[in-house]
C-alpha cells in the first residue's frame, strides 16, 4: 500500500501503513505488537508498568517474529508527587464505606500503586535495546536524557492535547506529535495545564495542531475504523493511533469484566475520571465513578490515588465485579470488532485507501 497522501510518518518510522497502536499500559504487549506490526503498523510497548527484565522479554519475544520491524517503547514522563498524609488518610476514608461493605481491611496499610518515570535506568534500557521509536506521556524527559534517547538513534513522538503542548514539544525536539483528543480513552497526556475544561476533540484539535507545528501529526481519539483514519489525513494527520478498537482484539490483555463492559456499554456512557490513579483518564462509567466522581479533589496526586482502591479490587474483581476497577476505554467503543489485531490494521488501512482513491 503505497499510496497514501502524505509519507512523512512512514518514512519517518519505517512503516507501511499510518497507522499506530496506542501502548495502552496493562492491556497490551508483546502479541498486541507483532499483530500490529505485521500488518505494517506501528507496534508499541508500554514500558511504565514493567521491570527492565519485563522490558527486555517482551523486545526480544517481539523481535523474533517480527525481525527488522520498528518497535516503539513507550515511557511516562510525570514528576513522583510528594507525600500528602492528610489528603491520602481522607481519599481512603472516603472509601471506607466500600470496605466496610466488601470486608476489606481498612485498617491494613495502604498498598503503594506506582508507574515508573521515565529515568536514568528506563534511558539505559533505551540505549542498549536501540528501540527505532520512544515515545512518551505527559510531557518528555528532562533535556540530557532525551538528548542521550535520540543520540540512540530513536524517533521521539509524544502526546498533546493543546496546541500550547504541541509547540512546546516542538521546540523540545519531538520528531512528530501525536494530538490526543478528548474523545480518546485512558490517561489524557496533559501536562501544560491540570484544567480538564482545556481538553478539546479531535477534529478541532488535529487541524490547529497540524497548522502550528512543523513536524508530522498524528491524530488519536475517536479513531476506530477507516473512516476515522480518512477524516484524520483530511485535518492535516499523518497517520493515526488507535487504541480501543484494539481492546476487543484477542491479542489485547483485557479482563474479563472489562471485557463485559466493552461489549455492553453505549458510546455516550465513558467519563473522564481521576479516582483510579490521580490522573484525568477517560473510561466506562462503573459504580465507584458515579458514586464519588468521577473527578474527585480527595484523590491524591497521580499514581497514589489507586492504592486505597486495591484492596477492593483484590476482592471484587476475582469475583468478575468491575465497581472499583478502571474500564479504560475512548467515545468510539461502538465501533469495536472482535477480529484479530492484524486483520483489523489491514482492514482499516486498506478500505480508507478505497475512499481516499475515490
Amino acid at each position: 500500500m503505497s499510496n497514501w497522501p502524505d509519507h512523512r510518518i512512514l518514512d519517518l518510522l519505517g512503516i507501511e501503513l499510518p497507522i499506530l497502536q496506542a501502548p495502552m499500559a496493562g492491556a497490551s504487549g508483546s502479541p498486541l505488537a507483532i499483530a500490529v506490526a505485521k500488518a505494517g503498523g506501528l507496534g508499541a510497548l508500554p514500558c511504565a508498568m514493567l521491570t527492565g527484565e519485563q522490558v527486555r522479554g517482551e523486545i526480544a519475544a517481539f523481535r523474533s517474529a517480527c525481525p527488522g520491524a520498528p518497535l516503539n517503547l513507550n515511557f511516562f514522563c510525570h514528576q513522583p508527587p510528594t507525600p500528602d498524609i492528610d489528603r491520602e488518610t481522607r481519599w481512603k476514608l472516603a472509601l471506607k464505606p466500600y470496605y466496610t461493605e466488601v470486608g476489606a481491611n481498612f485498617e491494613a496499610p495502604t498498598p503503594v500503586s506506582n508507574r515508573a518515570p521515565f529515568d536514568e535506568h528506563s534511558c539505559r534500557l533505551v540505549e542498549q535495546l536501540r528501540p527505532e521509536v520512544v515515545s512518551f506521556h505527559f510531557g518528555l524527559p528532562e533535556a540530557a536524557l532525551l538528548q542521550r534517547v535520540k543520540a540512540a538513534g530513536a524517533k521521539v513522538l509524544s502526546s498533546a492535547t493543546t496546541v500550547e503542548e504541541a509547540l512546546w514539544l516542538e521546540a523540545k525536539g519531538c520528531d512528530a506529535i501525536i494530538a490526543m483528543g478528548s474523545e480518546a480513552g485512558g490517561h489524557r497526556g496533559m501536562f501544560l495545564s491540570e484544567d480538564i475544561n482545556s481538553q478539546i476533540g479531535t477534529f478541532a484539535l488535529v487541524p490547529q495542531v497540524a497548522d502550528a507545528v512543523g513536524v508530522p501529526v498524528i491524530a488519536a481519539g475517536g479513531i476506530a475504523d477507516h473512516r476515522g483514519l480518512v477524516a484524520a489525513l483530511a485535518l492535516g494527520a499523518s497517520a493515526v493511533q488507535i487504541g480501543t478498537a484494539y481492546l476487543f482484539c484477542p491479542q489485547a490483555k483485557v479482563a474479563a469484566a472489562h471485557r463485559r463492559a466493552l461489549d455492553s456499554a453505549p458510546a455516550s456512557d465513558t467519563a473522564l475520571t481521576n479516582l483510579f490513579t490521580g490522573r484525568p483518564a477517560r473510561g466506562i462509567n462503573n459504580r465507584v465513578m458515579r458514586e464519588l466522581g468521577p473527578m474527585s479533589e480527595l484523590a491524591p496526586r497521580f499514581p497514589l490515588a489507586g492504592g486505597a482502591l486495591m484492596p477492593l479490587r483484590a476482592i471484587t474483581d476475582p469475583q468478575g465485579n468491575s465497581d472499583f476497577s478502571n474500564l479504560w476505554a475512548g467515545q468510539a467503543l461502538r465501533l469495536g470488532k472482535a477480529m484479530p489485531a492484524e486483520q483489523l490494521t489491514r482492514e482499516i488501512a486498506e478500505r480508507a485507501l478505497a475512499l481516499v482513491g475515490r
